[in-house]
């Protein structure tokens, strides 16, 4: 079984709480595409990242003296949003950090599959951005089926915590013989399940360290997961989807 999950925008550098334990998979794929940053001139980075001049300087700064295999940080240590926040990773039990090493994967643009103790780098690429390398059109042609593969390997259960936008670049590969469990945080609108995203982050990290700290390993399970407020709604679900209602709004 694996986990999959979205990286942050907001990266940081901790190179004390925890050791890294390994390089990433695709670490050499990963050069191309700092080395195809590198090639671009400040305007052109800026356009790729849709961002303002600070954070495009910010960035095209980390790339000019980018090292992908120095001075590193464990991956989930390096992202700082509101699903990482809530995750807590820092203060997980070894028991809970042994969960995570074996079963959460965090998808990104820029390394493709990371394992949560992989040493990484702050960068800026997300995965939807439209970057041309080695002839392949953007990063969901460069990347292939290959985050599928490597997800897949000893395995054919994906529990999706991912974003939509991380997510179609494993989804599009599917099998008949994998299955491809989404679980979805949202709120009952006029009959409808409408996700707020700052939410639904919040409830992510909440979930991977439900999770971990239950040591989770029969998606029957995750059903009794209650932080924020939200409850698994059977009558919303489905075989591959997982549907939690705020608890104000469950039917």
């Amino acid at each position: 079984m694996k986990i999959i999950i979205s990286p942050a925008k907001k990266m940081n550098v901790d190179t004390d709480t925890y050791q890294v334990t390994g390089l990433p998979v695709f670490l050499e794929d990963t050069k191309l595409l700092m080395d195809e940053i590198k090639s671009l001139t400040f305007a052109q980075a800026k356009e790729l990242w849709k961002c303002n001049d600070r954070l495009a300087q910010l960035n095209y700064d980390r790339f000019r003296s980018m090292d992908v295999e120095r001075c590193l940080t464990p991956a989930v240590l390096t992202y700082e949003g509101l699903q990482y926040q809530h995750m807590a990773p820092e203060i997980f039990t070894e028991g809970a950090l042994a969960y995570i090493d074996r079963h959460l994967r965090i998808l990104s643009g820029f390394y493709g599959v990371l394992k949560p103790f992989d040493g990484v780098t702050p960068y800026r690429l997300e995965m939807q951005a439209r970057l041309s390398v080695k002839g392949k059109k953007d990063l969901y042609d460069f990347w292939g089926d290959r985050l599928y593969r490597e997800l897949t390997e000893g395995g054919r259960l994906i529990i999706n915590l991912a974003s939509r936008e991380y997510s179609k670049a494993v989804e599009k590969y599917l099998e008949p013989k994998d299955r491809f469990l989404t679980v979805e945080f949202g709120q009952l609108k006029d009959g409808k399940v409408k996700q707020k995203a700052t939410l639904a982050k919040m409830a992510r990290g909440e979930m991977v360290r439900f999770m971990a700290e239950n040591n989770v390993c029969d998606p029957e399970d995750i059903k009794n997961f209650r932080a924020l407020g939200f409850r698994y709604s059977k009558e919303r679900s489905d075989k591959n989807k997982m549907i939690f209602l705020a608890e104000q709004d469950k039917k």
